[in-house]
């Protein structure tokens, strides 16, 4: 028997995959929240976790418009994805804002790289989703308050952050696997058909954004 997702636009596995990303991080963004030691931390990581289930309706909608159920769109990413934050549950305020800084950023350092391969105006939702510099400067901001009051804090936080990396890495395996090389064609079509490269170039930006909060990679 054929299978229908083979013959799918690679737009609409790529939309699928960031669809069910937002709907995710607003779960895991919503439970973190709780973690937050006062009120004010707790409202921006709420406002994040709003902000996350919006963009989640525009892929939706998108998803909708282009002919395809959101659901069926997203069901080959539910397993790794899943998997990636069942095995990342943080444990505390701190490592719930590593996540959020780490985590979210390398997905949007690599959606910023594969959105060159798709046409508009899925391009532009793509660029649109990701999330604002700001969310980014309140975590830079609390590293820094908290390695100023507890220096031995960036070891720990290092460490943390090293292994969410690993995990994402081990998911990103399994992902590709889920999308049938839709991601590594929408790469290709973007003028970055080296891997290795592209890699590296992902590589490169994580290391200066755990520099940039005194973090060691």
């Amino acid at each position: 028997m054929s299978d229908p997702h083979a013959h799918r636009p690679a737009v609409v596995d790529l939309l699928g995959l960031v669809a069910f990303g937002q709907l995710l991080a607003f779960d895991r963004l919503a439970a973190d929240a709780r973690l937050a030691p006062d009120l004010r931390r707790r409202a921006v990581l709420s406002e994040m976790a709003a902000a996350e289930i919006g963009t989640f309706r525009r892929l939706a909608g998108r998803l909708a418009a282009l002919g395809v159920p959101p659901e069926e769109a997203m069901a080959p990413y539910v397993e790794p994805l899943q998997a990636y934050h069942d095995s990342t549950e943080p444990k505390d305020w701190l490592e719930a804002v590593t996540k959020a800084y780490v985590g979210d950023g390398i997905s949007d350092d690599f959606l910023r790289e594969i959105a060159g391969g798709l046409d508009e105006p899925d391009r532009r939702l793509v660029l649109d989703v990701l999330h604002e510099s700001r969310y980014a400067e309140f975590a830079a901001a609390e590293f820094r308050a908290a390695l100023q009051a507890d220096p031995r804090a960036a070891n720990r936080l290092s460490m943390w952050a090293r292994r969410l990396v690993g995990e994402a890495l081990s998911q990103a395996g399994r992902v590709a696997a889920a999308d049938r090389g839709a991601l590594t064609a929408l790469v290709a079509q973007g003028g970055r058909v080296d891997a290795q490269e592209l890699f590296g170039r992902l590589t490169a930006v994580h290391t200066e954004r755990m520099t940039a909060v005194g973090l060691n990679n």
